[in-house]
């Protein structure tokens, strides 16, 4: 089976981010909806540069944050649910993130770009949300 153009897009990402490269925002919508609905720095940002104040207020609590696709599950034509990982020791708790169950991250995407990033802290949530 061949990979669609946008899995393609979402395994370019973390391919970045899996060399701890954050900092390309391209393959973003430039209305995009950032959404951390759980987790240390739970919010909601919109536009790249709200997405980037996400991110870095959620790397800024984090040593060594690393981030490791399991699984990339297309769910249609717009929506990837991606598996992930993380690794990395909290600056102010201490607690090593290998010690947390997996998250996951949901890509909504429409001509070729990142229109929605929900990224759940816990993989439960994100299977009960993605139920309704």
């Amino acid at each position: 089976m061949m990979a669609s153009a946008n899995l393609d897009l979402v395994r370019s990402i973390y391919a970045a981010w899996g060399r701890g490269d954050f900092s390309d925002g391209e393959w973003a919508h430039p209305e995009i909806e950032f959404v951390n609905p759980d987790g240390p720095t739970p919010g909601r940002w919109t536009g790249r540069a709200g997405m980037a104040k996400g991110f870095r207020d959620f790397l800024a609590a984090w040593e060594g944050f690393t981030i490791e696709v399991e699984e990339y599950r297309e769910l249609d034509d717009e929506r990837i649910l991606v598996l992930v990982r993380h690794g990395g020791r909290g600056k102010t708790s201490g607690m090593k993130l290998a010690q947390v169950v997996g998250g996951a991250n949901l890509l909504h995407i429409r001509d070729s770009k990142v229109t929605t990033f929900i990224a759940y802290w816990e993989r439960e949530r994100a299977f009960a949300d993605l139920k309704e």
